[in-house]
Order: C-alpha cells, then sequence, then structure tokens
C-alpha cells in the first residue's frame, strides 16, 4: 500500500497501522488483568492505565484510542482481560466500570495534545495527567453511584490510595513511550 501524509507526517500502511495496533491492544489485554487489589479500597492497582499511555504514545490519538476500545470490547464480550482476570458486562457496569471506561478519556486527551504538539513530550505529560484526572472523576462518579458513597468517600476509596502509584506510572511512560513510539515508527 502507498503511504499517505498527515500532519506533516508520513503515515504508516494500513497494514502495519492495523498490526501494531492489535499487538498494542493485545499489551492492555495482557497487562490489565494483573491486579493487586487493597483492603482499603474496591478499585484494585493495575497497569492498564499505563498501558493505554504507551499504547497511544505508539499509535497516537486514533489508532490508541482504538486500541483502548477494542479492549474493553473484548473485556464486555467475556474475555477475562479486565482487573483479576476478569470480564463480561457486569464488570463494566460494576463499581470499577467508571475507571474502565475512563481510559478512553485518558486515551483522548492524551492523544488529542500529542496530535495538537507532535513530537513535544510535554504535551503528552500534560495530556496523561488531564486525561487521568478526567479518569478519576468519571471512575469517582461512577463507584460513588454503584456504591451509594458520598464523592468524598469515593474519591478517598478510588482515588487517593492511587495517587502516588498513577505518578509514578505517568513518569515511567513519558520516559518509555517516547522510545518505543521511535522503535516502532509508526506515527
Amino acid at each position: 500500500m502507498s503511504e499517505f501524509r498527515t500532519g506533516g507526517r508520513t503515515a504508516p500502511s494500513r497494514t502495519k497501522m492495523l498490526t501494531v495496533t492489535g499487538l498494542m491492544t493485545a499489551v492492555i489485554c495482557i497487562v490489565g488483568p494483573v491486579s493487586i487489589p487493597i483492603p482499603v479500597s474496591p478499585v484494585p492497582v493495575t497497569l492498564t492505565n499505563f498501558a493505554v499511555c504507551i499504547a497511544v504514545y505508539v499509535l497516537g490519538l486514533k489508532a490508541g484510542t482504538v486500541s483502548c476500545l477494542i479492549y474493553l470490547c473484548l473485556g464486555a464480550a467475556g474475555l477475562p482481560v479486565f482487573s483479576a482476570f476478569s470480564g463480561g458486562i457486569g464488570k463494566l457496569a460494576g463499581p470499577t466500570g467508571g475507571y474502565l471506561v475512563g481510559f478512553l478519556f485518558l486515551a483522548l486527551i492524551q492523544g488529542s495534545l500529542m496530535f495538537r504538539f507532535p513530537g513535544k513530550n510535554a504535551a503528552a505529560v500534560i495530556g496523561m495527567i488531564l486525561g487521568t484526572a478526567v479518569c478519576y472523576c468519571f471512575g469517582t462518579s461512577w463507584l460513588a453511584g454503584q456504591m451509594h458513597l458520598s464523592f468524598g468517600a469515593a474519591l478517598t476509596a478510588g482515588v487517593i490510595p492511587y495517587l502516588p502509584g498513577d505518578a509514578a506510572k505517568i513518569i515511567l511512560a513519558a520516559l518509555a513511550g517516547p522510545k518505543l513510539s521511535t522503535a516502532v515508527r509508526i506515527i
């Protein structure tokens, strides 16, 4: 297939983009089930948000978001790709479902800033921070509704314990993402 130009850069062939999108979806699916439950929250610690950030670094806005969406669809279909090797609509509709859906916001926001400011790692980092904040807000609202908690109580259970770990994941993604993107040379 011929290459075409978008955003001042040469875009890869469709076959290569579909292949790498599938591979990045597989990475999210492999990393997503690995979780560490913590006693103070119904929300386990996972590396899913890290994998989503890496997918967006490698694939860009559209394909990175599609990769995240495919992950969610596979989980909704019942494949055990969510935390603790779970899956199904019940998981998406349950207390942690808002955080799962929030990963789409993370991908969209990070990818949008990366698209708007190509090659600027600071834009990607700001996108990851803002995307994580929106994911937190969506997930916390969902958790509060599902468990009949105040927003503050849901924030204490679903966000506060995760701030240091998520900060570390953003830093690791900011360090690894550009290198992986360059190595794969998709965008």
